[in-house]
């Protein structure tokens, strides 16, 4: 079996590790073994951060749309409902811009809301 030395191969492969560890603490910044494993466990938690940023942002969407509804005389979910059953369709961040930039466009929302909720039981019965 003929040797192998992979001498490209190999500085490629090192130069790219070390570039993304670039910026990093002492050692890890500078020597290939301890860069490796820093690079590779910033990865895994870039990974993980990518998906608790949705959770993040849409429980701050909720939260805003909450206050915006308590102030409108609503909670967040009669509020929703009240959308939904008036066929209004905006999702949750922008029902948050609203609620945060133009809290008289959202008041209306929460009116259109109320009066769908009102007409709820009518229709029921």
């Amino acid at each position: 079996m003929p040797r192998v030395k992979r001498g490209n191969h190999r500085r490629k492969k090192r130069k790219r590790i070390l570039q993304k560890a670039k910026g990093f603490y002492q050692g890890k910044s500078k020597l290939y073994r301890y860069a490796k494993e820093a690079v590779d466990r910033a990865e895994k938690f870039a990974y993980i951060g990518r998906k608790l940023k949705k959770r993040d942002f849409r429980a701050l969407w909720i939260a805003r749309i909450s206050a915006g509804a308590r102030a409108s005389g609503l909670n967040y979910s009669r509020f929703i409902n009240g959308l939904h059953l008036a066929g209004v369709d905006l999702n949750r961040k922008m029902l948050s811009e609203m609620a945060v930039r133009d809290p008289q466009g959202f008041r209306q929302l929460a009116e259109t809301a109320k009066a769908a909720l009102e007409q709820e039981p009518a229709a029921a019965a």
